[in-house]
């Protein structure tokens, strides 16, 4: 499943997750400042990559076959795509994982379910200039 809105003086969100509800929530949270680009797996999300070039990923943890920690390894393989910035989905805040996150370059971390809000905003603080380092969960880790 891979849906692209496109406007081209906007920017792009490639958003990963293999629950339909989850994309769909991340769609209706964001849509109206960005592109947002849906793949049900990491699979897809990499032969995505391979013909695009986002300005943000977000990227769930716990998929199967091919789960976010494997198919961020890929990404950061990627010539040109080892850059974009990345944020982790988890249902569960499990100081492991994220810390597992931290290590492949992740910029942020939001827990499921989240408010539409608190999602903006994060993807705002990585995308909009004039950000600077970690939000406060991370510092805290």
């Amino acid at each position: 499943m891979t849906q692209v809105r496109r406007k081209s003086y906007r920017k792009r969100i490639l958003a990963v997750d293999d629950a339909a509800t989850i994309l769909l929530r991340i769609t209706d949270a964001l849509e109206k400042y960005y592109d947002v680009v849906t793949v049900n797996s990491g699979a897809r999300a990499l032969r995505f990559l391979e013909q695009e070039k986002p300005d943000l990923i977000l990227l769930d943890i716990r998929m199967v076959p091919k789960d976010g920690f494997e198919t961020l390894r890929e990404i950061r393989a990627m010539e040109g795509r080892a850059e974009i910035p990345v944020i982790m989905l988890t249902g569960m805040e499990d100081k492991k994982s994220v810390m597992e996150g931290i290590k492949l370059g992740i910029r942020d971390y939001i827990l499921k379910p989240f408010f539409p809000d608190d999602l903006l905003e994060r993807v705002r603080r990585v995308l909009e200039p004039g950000e600077q380092g970690w939000p406060e969960q991370m510092e805290e880790l």
